[in-house]
């Protein structure tokens, strides 16, 4: 187990006959008061330790791989070759080091065309930035995303943090439409919770007793899930958000039921222990792919 103020390793879980893996991508460093407007200053005066020794909060970038029975999944798509400033809306919220996505893939014996599908958890960039670069990236994978989460884009209407012309446009041809409660690969189901943006969505993967809930950006940090009125910046709707949430949280409580954060540091794989994220064991596979400079 790692720590939240650092950047995730890659970490890998076994649950029976299914291996998942955070394929990691990059580095995020995100400026806590301007990503979390609502969130009191003295938060994180109070809590140092959720912070870097940058005062950023650490939020890695990636995509869950799930193998089972020869079978490849890839639970979104990492950030993509970006380093520099990030922004949202125009606001600057911190600083990037991202694209080892193909290598870590690499390293783990993956290559692109061996994933039978990305599953995108919702698009915005950071979730999406290996899908075409600039061609379709995992040439053999059926690109999966929820039809309320493409409404928007397949009405022409522009999405903040969607990029059209990076994926959007691209994708138009070329993706498959999923719905809640829809099997999507062996063992994982959709669920779609939105608010986060339009159609965000949540996956859930069973293994025989045990299930891991997948949930994207449904919560950023640890701390909005005994403060789920604590918004990020890029929600597009702020009452939707508290109910993924509550549907999240009483999903994380049931038993046998393990969580995926794709942002809480080196800490993604855990456990709800009342409104505690508790961090399980995994089996570090590799160090952390990047690193703030």
């Amino acid at each position: 187990m790692g720590a939240l103020n650092e950047q995730s390793a890659v970490r890998s879980l076994t649950l029976g006959d299914t291996r998942l893996t955070y394929v990691v991508d990059g580095a995020m460093g995100i400026l806590p008061e301007s990503f979390f407007p609502s969130i009191p200053a003295e938060y994180w005066q109070e809590h140092p330790e959720t912070l870097d020794e940058h005062g950023f909060v650490a939020m890695s970038a990636g995509g869950l791989l799930v193998e089972r029975d020869g079978r490849r999944l890839l639970i979104d798509a990492g950030l993509g070759p970006v380093s520099g400033p990030t922004r949202v809306s125009g606001e600057p919220v911190g600083h990037t080091n991202s694209g080892a996505l193909p290598e870590t893939l690499a390293a783990l014996g993956v290559a692109p065309q061996d994933i039978e599908s990305v599953a995108f958890t919702h698009l915005h960039v950071d979730h999406t930035g290996w899908a075409f670069t600039p061609r379709k990236f995992f040439p053999n994978a059926r690109y999966l995303v929820a039809a309320e989460e493409w409404a928007p884009h397949g009405r022409g209407e522009t999405v903040p943090g969607a990029p059209a012309q990076a994926t959007i446009e691209p994708m138009k041809n070329g993706h498959a439409l999923i719905s809640h409660g829809d099997e999507i690969f062996a063992g994982v189901h959709a669920l779609v919770t939105p608010g986060h943006s339009p159609g965000h969505t949540s996956y859930v993967i069973t293994a025989g007793d045990e299930r891991v809930v997948v949930f994207g950006d449904v919560f950023h940090i640890p701390a909005q899930i005994a403060h789920p009125h604590w918004g990020s910046r890029p929600d597009s709707d702020a009452a939707a958000v508290i109910t993924a949430r509550e549907r999240i949280a009483r999903e994380l409580a049931q038993p046998g039921t393990t969580g995926f954060a794709f942002h809480f540091g080196d800490q993604a794989f855990g456990r709800l222990i009342g409104t505690q994220w508790v961090p399980v064991e995994t089996e570090t596979v590799l160090p952390t792919p990047r690193a703030l400079a």
